[in-house]
Formats: structure tokens, sequence, C-alpha cells
């Protein structure tokens, strides 16, 4: 035991990382005059050896902001990749990253669910089909402000890149593949940042609120191998921006993979994509691109929620159509509430042949799934706008004639009232969608004190290189 004092907020520490927790929260320990005192610190591996910020503390443990790593860990690997902060944990090979989530995340549902043997209703872990080059979105930053990586300080400069971790006004040049997104485009934006640097309009200074070029979003189709672009800017000097120079330049650069261009105006102060006022401008091409889900069709736009790992969803969806199962009483329904788009009903509908009721509050969700239902040809799915806690009361016909509910809520879980108002639907197996197992083993928790029993879990590593991890859970009362 040493006579250390605890430490205090603001204070920068040598730490050495011993474990993890969910989230990707390295844990390592120091021995103070108090005893063992906890530190934890996000985005790190076990085994490495940090320099790390308290940004909060407490008598028992501290939480702290990563500022640089000092030493790998024995277990990385080198990677041809560039280095970038949304994947920390690329130099960990897959298997120990899949270990690690696994065992972080079934201890939520002994900690939080207060489920002691979930190790025995685990069912399957649900690798992603591919481990690099999987995502179909990915958002870049410009920024007046960059970090550079080689003398680790910033700098007054034309970023294009990624945040620097920790920060939302300072960007990290991508210089080459980050082997997530599409290589081709990525190998490829240090020439578009330099076009955009050469047309003498300045890179969006987030503090100070001024600049033009703010990002450059790309979204891309695995079925047909195209992209749909949209770069995100500012009045400030449109006009002299010679869009058609830059619909020259993507052309260039994509060929007919450029399935459609966008000129977004952003004047928002918020550091977001989407302006709450401003208008888009296709400056070429088609407005949506197709993807195909276990043979399903499915319009994207620039805006549309869809799974970021399509390949991996497939197999997600392959598990959520299993646990629902198939009804014995053709009488009876299979709603999926929260349906978004419709995509888990129409999989539903197709795999299982019953009858699917998708229920969303968002009108215009609706209508796009009701398009992707015609575009499929699926016709034993149906769609209604409707708040969840009020459907029975406009549509009675369904009271008591619900078998299954499907549930794939946000990251927050769902909240107590709608919860409340699923549990009195009355149905009587819940297949339960998460993307946040700790709101999840939160949820399961209420759930089985109404009666329902967790029959079996499975986890799905949709975000390699990434501490998240999605689970999809059967209930059964």
């Amino acid at each position: 035991m040493t006579d250390r004092p605890l430490p205090k907020k603001n204070d920068e520490l040598e730490l050495t990382i011993h474990d993890m927790a969910f989230g990707g929260v390295g844990i390592s320990k120091l021995q103070t005059e108090k005893g063992d005192f906890i530190l934890f610190v996000q985005n790190t591996i076990p085994g490495q050896i940090v320099k790390a910020r308290v940004t909060k503390a407490k008598k028992t443990f501290a939480e702290c902001r990563l500022e640089s790593i000092i030493c790998p860990s024995p277990e990385e690997v080198p990677i041809p990749y560039q280095s970038i902060p949304g994947a920390p944990y690329a130099t960990l090979p897959i298997d120990r990253q899949i270990e690690l989530k696994r065992k972080t995340a079934l201890e939520l549902y002994r900690r939080i669910g207060k489920i002691e043997d979930i190790e025995t209703r685990l069912d399957e872990m649900i690798i992603s089909p591919g481990t690099w080059h999987y995502r179909n979105k990915m958002e870049y930053s410009f920024s007046a402000i960059r970090f550079d990586l080689e003398k680790q300080e910033v700098v007054d400069d034309f970023a294009l890149g990624f945040k620097h971790r920790g920060t939302w006004w300072m960007v990290e040049n991508l210089d080459r593949d980050s082997g997530l997104f599409d290589s081709k485009l990525e190998t490829s934006l240090s020439n578009i940042r330099k076009w955009c640097e050469k047309t003498g309009l300045p890179a969006y200074h987030p503090p100070g609120r001024h600049g033009f070029f703010r990002f450059l979003v790309a979204r891309k189709s695995y079925f047909s191998d195209e992209l749909l672009i949209n770069l995100v800017t500012s009045e400030e000097g449109l006009d002299k921006f010679d869009t058609t120079a830059f619909v020259n330049l993507m052309k260039g650069i994509l060929g007919s993979r450029l399935a459609g261009l966008f000129h977004t105006i952003n004047n928002d102060t918020g550091d977001r994509v989407s302006p709450l006022q401003g208008s888009s401008k296709l400056l070429c091409g088609t407005p949506k691109i197709v993807e195909v889900l276990n043979g399903l069709e499915f319009e994207i736009s620039m805006e549309s929620f869809f799974q970021t790992n399509p390949r991996c969803a497939e197999k997600l969806y392959d598990k959520v159509v299993e646990y629902a199962g198939e009804n014995s009483d053709k009488e009876k329904y299979i709603f999926d509430l929260f349906c978004g788009t419709g995509t888990i009903a129409q999989l539903l509908a197709k795999g299982t042949k019953e009858k699917v009721v998708g229920v969303d509050i968002e009108e215009s969700a609706i209508e796009d799934a009701k398009r992707n239902a015609r575009r499929n040809k699926i016709r034993n799915v149906e769609f209604h706008a409707a708040d969840v806690g009020k459907f029975l009361l406009k549509y009675p016909h369904y009271r008591d004639r619900i078998s299954t509910i499907i549930l794939d809520p946000p990251r927050a879980g769902i909240a107590p009232k709608s919860l409340d108002k699923v549990l009195a639907l009355g149905a009587a197996r819940i297949v339960y969608v998460s993307c946040n197992p700790a709101t999840q083993a939160r949820d399961a928790e209420i759930l089985m004190k109404a009666g329902y029993q967790l029959k079996k879990i499975s986890l799905a590593d949709q975000f390699p290189h990434t501490s998240h991890i999605e689970a999809i859970a059967l209930f059964e009362k």
C-alpha cells in the first residue's frame, strides 16, 4: 500500500490497462492510501500503457479521457489501413474483439438484468461476414483546425477526415483507406481535400462558426456498388463555388459508380449534417440507391435510416425471423412496433408467410415502408402510422389477436410508459432487437417481472473494431 493521494479532476496520469468493461471502457487500478482506486479509460485495450486525463473523480473511481497511447498492448497487430478515432480496436485481432464483447455484454445482463444464468441462455454469437470495408455510410468533416497526427499537435489548416477523439472542432486528415468504408473513395479523399482548398473557399471553423466547406457524406449500396454523395456547405462564398467543376471531380473519381450527387446548404450553428433550415439540391444522377437484404430490395436515400452493415444485418434478421417462429393460429398476427421503414416487417412476412403488421408514429417512414412492400410484392404485410399506445383504440379488431411483438427501439431503449403499453397488448412472445445491451438488460428485468421468461439471446457483432454490439432476445409468457 502506498500513500499516494486520490486522483483529482484534470490530473494527467500514466496508466496500465488491465481489463475491459462494456462499451470499450478500459480498466486500470491505482493503489492509494485508501486502497484500490479504479480508473475507467474509454477506447483502450488491455495491456496498453496510456496517458489519460481525469474528467470525473469520485471517492472510489474516476473516469478518464484517453490522451495518447504510450505503449501498445502485446495483443495488437499491424494493419494496412490508417488508424481512425472511430475504430479504436482495429489493431486487436477480431477473435479477441469478439471475446471481449461477449464477456462484457453478458456481464450487463447479470448486473443490470439480474439474470445470473445468462450464459446458459446465450444462443449464438453472430459474426460479421466481413470485418473490413463493411460500412454503407460514412460522414467526413471539414475543419479549419487540424490535429497533426505526426507531430501530435493542433494547427490552423484545411482539414478533411474524422473528428479528433473527444473534440467536435478538430479534424484529422484521412489520407488513405480506413478499412471501414469504400477504399476507392477514401484513397481519393486527399485529392478531394486539395481540390476544395484550391477553390480559395475556407473550411468551416466550428468555434468561430464561419467558413464554407462543412461535411462530405457518402452512402453506398453493396448490391449495385453505387454511391450517393452529399457535399454540405454554408452560404458563405457560395457565389464563388463552381458546382459543375465539383460534379466533374466526383465523376472523375467514381465514374459510373456515382449514382447521385447532392449539394446541401447548412447555415446552422450546430455541428450536424442535416440542417434545421436549409436546402438540398441534386446536382446529378438519382436521389436514391437500392440495397438488397435477404432477397428483398429497399430504396435508400441520403437521409434514410438503414442498417450500417447490411451483410451482417441479413444474419441478424434471420435470427429475428427464427425467434418470431410460426403461428399455429392463423387468425393471429405478428406486430413490428416502432417499425420505421418496415425492413424487419417485410423480412418477417417473406420468411414466415404469417400476417405481419408494422406500426410507427412517423408517417413518412410508413409511406416508405408501403412503397418498398409494393416493390417487393409482399402482400401479407400492412403498415399503419399510429402511436403504439393508442393503436388498439383506433384499430380495435386487432385486440387479443397479437401472437408476437417485434421491438427494435433506439439506443435509449423503450420508455417506461411505452413498455407498459407494449405489455398491455398481451402478446405471447416478444422478440426484442437492441443496439444497446445495457438498456435491453434493464428492460429485460421489467419484462420478466411482468410474466415473460427470457428463453434465449443472441449477440451480433455488427460493428467490428468498435465497442458496439447488438442483441436479439426472445421472451415468452
